[in-house]
């Protein structure tokens, strides 16, 4: 163990990477953090991958900012690790390393049709209507009739975002071209397909329930697509969210007599598969196989077919992480290899000393806030340990931020600080004032980074 404090650098500045900065900066080894964010703006997919009329949504980010606003974790922003800064210069100048970059890509699409041009990832739909500054500020609505393929949290978000009235979206931060957009869709129906029954789908009873409150949308569901087999009731029997979720499905069945009105729909299907999107130039259809539960909560194809007429499909399958270059990666499985949090050479390879993963790099795109919390204890568990068995130390005697600021100065970067954040906050918020909102989201890159940091753009002075 050295005298001087042990220097952490954390790559990602959402949930899992502040948590941990968090846990680490409560454990009883003298520890100095920087938390490097790619974007001018920190909270990762809490602000760009959350739709905006999410009911939990400011209740996450104010524990977020409880804790940066502390001022013992240093905020960099509009850093990117792999570009800015290569990843084995932070080697140099860091004790350790924990990789906290998330999910930001959509999880392999593979059925004829998945290439043509109406076919969407639901991660790029989501940082669209999420304002996220690296996606162009258009989107193609144009369909009256989409699916979306998928039956987890996001699905539900885009089915909702696609089917309410914009105005009911005007008392959240969303940006006015995302608004703009919503106002000229013509969609009608938005079809949600899952491959297994009410038991397994993967939506929290709470955004289920509220689906059930959206103004002028009905939400409909099909008594064909109830089945349970053993392996359900197992798992109904078993949890209690499980419970809760298929007692709000089947409340929706028993709504079913009462007449639909709305201008738009929400349907939900469970116990189909696609096969196949049709269609040769644009998406004309998708052809879905009715599947049968086997006793066990999975399923297989039955061999019967169904065609839907729709104009364009979101798949919200499952987020993928990027790689960093120099850092390990499992394509397969779209993580770093680590065991329990210490990232390792290959899958079955020994330990790298000084690198680490927390949050959806490290196990995959599952779980909830909780889950983040757990995970990145786990990680800081064992790099307190590793501290202490005195594993741990920077390639170079040149440590920390001082190292790194004058890194970044040097090659002219314009990083953002916590500071410039509260700058950019405030503006976002008189924004939002202006026209009655809690805040309306700053969209363009450059923008964001020049109110952050007092400079002048577009001939405004901020």
């Amino acid at each position: 163990m050295s005298a001087r404090p042990l220097q952490v650098a954390v790559i990602g500045a959402g949930p899992a990477g502040i948590y941990a900065a968090d846990i680490l900066s409560k454990s009883d080894v003298e520890v100095q953090i920087d938390l490097y964010e790619k974007l001018p703006a920190p909270y990762g997919l809490v602000r760009y991958g959350v739709a905006p009329d999410h009911p939990r949504i400011t209740q996450i980010i104010k524990a977020l900012y409880n804790i940066l606003q502390r001022g013992d974790i240093r905020l960099v922003g509009n850093v990117e690790i792999g570009k800015d800064v290569t990843f084995p210069e932070l080697q140099e100048h860091y004790d350790a390393i924990i990789l906290a970059t998330g999910a930001d890509n959509d999880r392999p699409f593979d059925i004829p049709g998945a290439d043509l041009p109406q076919v969407y990832g639901a991660s790029k739909f989501v940082f669209w209507y999420d304002g996220h500054p690296d996606y162009p500020r258009q989107w193609p609505l144009e369909a009256k009739e989409v699916a979306v393929i998928g039956v987890g949290n996001v699905a539900l978000d885009i089915a909702r975002i696609l089917a309410k009235q914009p105005d009911d979206l005007l008392v959240t931060e969303i940006p006015a071209n995302v608004e703009a957009g919503l106002r000229l869709s013509p969609v009608t129906d938005v079809h949600v397909f899952g491959r297994r029954g009410p038991a397994q789908v993967k939506f929290t009873p709470m955004e289920l329930r509220e689906l059930g409150e959206v103004p002028d949308v009905d939400i409909i569901v099909y008594e064909e697509d109830f089945d349970y087999d053993a392996g359900s009731e197992e798992a109904v029997n078993a949890s209690k969210m499980t419970r809760q979720v298929t007692n709000i499905l089947t409340d929706y069945l028993f709504e079913q007599a009462e007449e639909k009105t709305a201008k738009r729909r929400i349907h939900l299907h469970m116990l189909q598969q696609p096969v196949e999107i049709l269609g040769t130039d644009a998406v004309t259809g998708i052809r879905m196989e009715r599947t049968a539960l086997q006793g066990d909560g999975s399923v297989k194809g039955t061999g019967e077919f169904i065609d839907y007429p729709v104009q364009a499909v979101y798949r919200a399958v499952g987020y993928y992480s990027s790689p960093i270059e120099g850092v390990p990666f499992d394509v397969e499985r779209g993580v770093v290899p680590n065991v329990a949090g210490r990232i390792t050479e290959t899958t079955d390879g020994p330990v790298i000393p000084g690198m680490y993963a927390t949050g959806w790099i490290k196990r995959g795109p599952v779980g909830l806030i909780g889950s983040t919390k757990s995970d990145a204890q786990e990680t800081i568990n064992n790099l307190v340990a590793d501290y202490e068995a005195g594993l741990l130390q920077a390639t170079t005697n040149e440590v920390g931020w001082e190292a790194m600021e004058a890194l970044l100065n040097e090659r002219a970067i314009r990083f953002t600080t916590w500071q410039g954040w509260e700058l950019l906050e405030e503006y976002e918020k008189a924004l939002g004032e202006k026209e009655g909102r809690t805040r309306i989201k700053v969209v363009e890159r450059e923008t964001m980074t020049a109110i952050s940091r007092g400079e002048a753009h577009d001939g405004k002075l901020y």
